[in-house]
């Protein structure tokens, strides 16, 4: 529902529509920096600025792309399970009367996410098996090949090692979202439903930033324990030694620093906070186009409500309401003949 108590009447193909997809092929240097910093290889060292150019030195330009099929051929799934997901639990968590609130609209974003997260995770491990490896060198011929081998020598729970770092990261990743969503008529001294869209495009990039900064200590503890494997040179690169989630964070702020949990952060907003910004103004545009087509506001340029129209009913039921004030304005026709005058 919309904040004017009117349903948006958004179907499932105009909320899938309204969700933009990244430019993964763009971002992937980005990416692979982020997982590289996380994990702690080599080549972040010196810092990022000089990790990318090392790394085209020794592998080649393309090894800035390492990974990058896979995460493309997760991305359907991933989205298509989180879909279906949060269309169930919204349903699950409206009240009788079909209103859900902010924060329950929230953590249904966050179990489907989880969801999604869970059946697709043994190929984000792959993804950073892949990225970790010398491609010159590969321990891994390719995506298949990763799967088989990792299953094979180090056995199934080996494609879900560090699931629950990443499920407990969704924690503060909501409480964050939630945290700005609520103050964003505080910040900007006005309503919600008043916002311009470059307004909505940095709510959804503030959104975006304490979100991700939030949550980012469980995600680099995630790729720490993706990339650990006794199988791979050096470890899989890794710059702590650990025996599991807890431990891998003692390790890394006793040999690292508190800091040492955020290496990495500044690609991962570069990459993350244009995307959240862009998705979450074309989401609100969306809302308001299909606002207008079910006739409870003016224009999808504003929110200036459609005089005479009840902002709480659905929209079959306006659509319904305007057929029958169509009919009762028709001029009715005579039930009996006309005579004819001799």
């Amino acid at each position: 529902r919309t904040g004017l108590g009117a349903p948006s009447g958004l179907t499932r193909g105009q909320r899938r529509s309204a969700q933009l997809r990244s430019g993964l092929s763009l971002t992937a240097p980005l990416e692979l920096l982020t997982v590289l910093a996380q994990v702690g290889t080599w080549h972040c060292r010196r810092g990022l600025r000089d990790a990318g150019s090392s790394l085209c030195r020794t592998e080649g330009v393309r090894a800035l792309w390492k990974g990058n099929l896979t995460a493309c051929l997760r991305l359907c799934p991933y989205s298509a399970l989180q879909l279906a997901a949060s269309r169930r639990l919204v349903t699950l968590f409206m009240d009788e009367l079909g209103h859900i609130s902010h924060w329950r609209a929230i953590m249904a974003g966050s179990l489907a996410g989880m969801v999604a997260t869970t059946v697709t995770y043994p190929s984000d491990v792959v993804k950073t098996r892949l990225i970790v490896q010398n491609r010159l060198e590969p321990s891994y011929q390719g995506i298949l090949h990763a799967f088989d081998k990792i299953y094979h020598q180090e056995g199934l729970r080996a494609l879900y090692r560090g699931v629950s770092p990443a499920i407990l990261g969704a924690v503060p990743f909501s409480a964050g979202s939630f945290f700005v969503y609520t103050s964003l008529d505080t910040i900007w001294q006005e309503p919600i439903v008043r916002f311009t869209p470059l307004q909505n495009f940095v709510n959804g990039c503030v959104a975006a930033a304490v979100a991700q900064t939030l949550s980012f200590p469980f995600e680099t503890v995630k790729r720490k324990m993706q990339a650990q494997s006794p199988w791979l040179p050096h470890y899989g690169g890794v710059d702590v030694h650990f025996t599991g989630m807890a431990d891998c964070f003692r390790q890394t702020v006793k040999h690292k620093g508190v800091l040492g949990l955020w290496r990495g952060l500044t690609p991962s907003l570069l990459k993350i906070v244009p995307y959240f910004g862009v998705m979450f103004s074309t989401f609100e545009f969306c809302k308001r186009v299909c606002l207008y087509r079910n006739g409870y506001i003016q224009s999808p340029l504003n929110y200036k409500l459609t005089p005479g129209v009840d902002q709480s009913l659905h929209p079959q039921e306006l659509r319904e309401l305007k057929l029958l004030r169509r009919e009762n304005f028709k001029p009715r026709k005579s039930a009996s003949k006309p005579t004819m005058l001799l």
